[in-house]
């Protein structure tokens, strides 16, 4: 299946929901993409920039690290490098104003509203956003905005689903839902939570498929062990055995003791 471009992904608004997961391994992006997942982000990683040629069949995200870049400048330059590595599209988590200057050079933008972790200060806290009017006005006015600014696309994290769904059917953008119910363009899980990886506080929003925190537990205890069972022999002299070594011929070995021996 070839990669949905921008256009095709705000083609389907309103036609189906787009699947959309983010990665930080190389194995989870080509896993995801090989199960025919629409869209596939980054964790914020430059490195991930190779990402894009591991997944030609596959929409990919590359996303700004929030806190990283002084000014719209720096941002611009550092989308425009993920752009020319691969990268679809661009998540960027600062202002309208920044945004309009990605978009401006035709960067395609994925904005944030709702419950954005680095400026969570703002609401509280960790918590879903937009469960009053007042709250739920301002998400719609920062939506609008970033829609006035050239995002093509929209992140609302964690909040209410009447709320995300009123401002789906109310911006050009293509929604994505982190949390933020059934009723928006696209669905959005972070891998770690999908897959299990978590050890601690599981997100209330996120579903796991996967138990891979017990499975990486039981794979440290096997590498222990095999460790243990290696340091035994080694002290038993049971290894190396000569099936793991190298031989001389024997008139070769003795053609060599007897030069040690001159």
């Amino acid at each position: 299946m070839p990669k949905l471009t921008v256009k095709e992904l705000l083609d389907l608004k309103g036609v189906r929901q787009i699947a959309f997961v983010q990665v930080a391994r190389v194995e989870e992006a080509i896993a995801a993409s090989e199960a025919g997942m629409d869209m596939i982000g980054t964790a914020f990683k430059t490195e991930t920039h190779d990402f894009p040629t591991l997944v030609p069949n596959t929409h990919f995200q590359f996303g700004l690290k929030w806190g990283k870049h002084a000014s719209a400048e720096e941002a611009l330059r550092e989308a425009m490098q993920a752009m020319e590595a691969g990268a679809q599209s661009v998540y960027c988590g600062m202002s309208p104003q920044v945004v309009e200057v990605l978009a401006c050079e035709g960067v395609p933008v994925i904005a944030h509203v709702g419950l954005v972790p680095p400026k969570a200060t703002w609401v509280g806290g960790m918590r879903a956003v937009g469960r009053n009017a007042k709250q739920a006005e301002q998400v719609y006015r920062d939506s609008k905005a970033f829609e006035s600014a050239g995002a093509f696309a929209l992140e609302l994290e964690v909040v209410p689903a009447d709320v995300a769904a009123e401002i789906t059917r109310n911006v050009s953008l293509m929604t994505i839902s982190l949390g933020s119910g059934q009723e928006c363009d696209a669905t959005y899980l972070f891998s770690a939570d999908l897959l299990g990886e978590n050890t601690g506080h599981i997100p209330r929003h996120a579903k796991v498929y996967r138990n891979f925190s017990l499975e990486r537990e039981r794979l440290q205890q096997e590498r222990i062990a095999a460790y243990q069972e290696y340091i035994t022999d080694v002290k038993n002299s049971t290894y190396p055995t000569k099936e793991q070594s190298v031989s001389i011929d024997s008139e070769e070995f003795q053609r060599f003791k007897d030069v040690i021996d001159d």
